[in-house]
């Protein structure tokens, strides 16, 4: 007698396919907990950033709290042309574009130089110590820094004029302003902004250090070989990032270390926005303002992610 044959098996890809016709409601319910988590952030997201969008129409409209959005005469464009043609556009243009820039070029980089710095350190116990300390100044509130950078530059007995040995109020001189402003910044955010660089680079693999140093490669040379290498991804993303808020300002810090001797250099458009709508009550003009600083700050993030795409394999949006 033959023997009976076994029978046919279904293939795994078979299964494979059978689980891929599952409709999404059935997927839904498989993995209830996930979409559940996922909802929390979605609605946050919706009710905080896409409804309010729907005030965007005050910019093209006369609004009038009384009547409403709909019942506000249209004007169209017309806040845009008394915004362009304002006495103080082309300064605060200037001041806006100037501050964002040098604090990019110069706080961009400190960040990347301090990961590479601390990932060298070999005691452990001194390199938390490091970190904790460079960390400890994003936690303090602007007010609180704004406070201290006055007292640091204060003409009577503040740190700075003691050491020059003047009584100088640099908080005064218009030509201070921009280095008080992104000096103090990077103090604050260095050691912040270097966590995500150092993260990537505990990822490295230690057999690439190995490898490197048995071929005589120097610190230099594993860091310029290996480490940047490994942290280019991240630096354009972060790049991509920063080009697409260079317009964004801080409004706080600005406005606390403004006065009006030195408001040559630091009248900035955030700063307009504030003194249009909460202080002279223009919503629809400051509306108007504010539009024009978002879509800016849209095209350029375009552009700078089209030109980094093209120079490299990196793509933000």
């Amino acid at each position: 007698m033959k023997k009976s044959e076994s029978p046919v098996q279904i293939p795994a890809a078979g299964s494979a396919a059978l689980s891929q016709r599952k409709t999404l409601g059935q997927r839904i319910l498989e993995n209830w907990q996930l979409y559940a988590l996922l909802l929390v952030p979605v609605v946050l997201t919706i009710v905080y950033k896409y409804i309010p969008m729907y005030g965007i129409q005050i910019a093209f409209r006369d609004f009038d709290p009384n009547l409403g959005y709909l019942g506000s005469r249209w004007v169209g464009f017309d806040w845009f042309t008394r915004f362009f043609k304002a006495p103080t556009f082309w300064r605060m243009m200037k001041n806006t574009v100037l501050i964002s820039v040098y604090g990019l070029l110069w706080s961009f980089p400190v960040p990347i130089i301090l990961s590479l710095i601390i990932n060298q350190v070999r005691f452990h116990k001194f390199k938390r110590v490091v970190q904790t300390v460079l960390y400890a100044p994003h936690f303090i509130s602007v007010m609180v820094i704004c406070g201290m950078i006055k007292i640091f530059l204060s003409p009577s007995g503040g740190l700075l004029n003691l050491i020059l040995g003047t009584q100088i109020d640099f908080l005064t001189q218009a030509g201070a302003f921009r280095t008080i402003y992104i000096a103090s910044g990077i103090w604050q955010d260095m050691g912040w902004g270097c966590i995500i660089y150092l993260a990537t680079l505990a990822n490295v693999d230690p057999g690439l250090y190995e490898a490197a140093k048995m071929d005589g490669a120097s610190v230099f040379q594993r860091i310029l070989h290996i480490d940047i290498p490994e942290l280019m991804p991240m630096v354009i993303l972060n790049l991509i990032m920063a080009a697409g808020g260079i317009m964004n300002v801080g409004f706080e810090k600005v406005w606390l270390l403004q006065t009006d001797l030195n408001k040559a250099t630091s009248d900035v458009i955030a700063v307009y926005v504030y003194e249009q709508g909460i202080v002279n009550a223009k919503y629809s003009y400051s509306t108007a303002v504010g539009l024009f600083n978002t879509v800016i700050n849209i095209v350029l993030l375009i552009i700078v992610n089209k030109i980094v795409s093209k120079a490299s394999d990196v793509e933000f949006v």
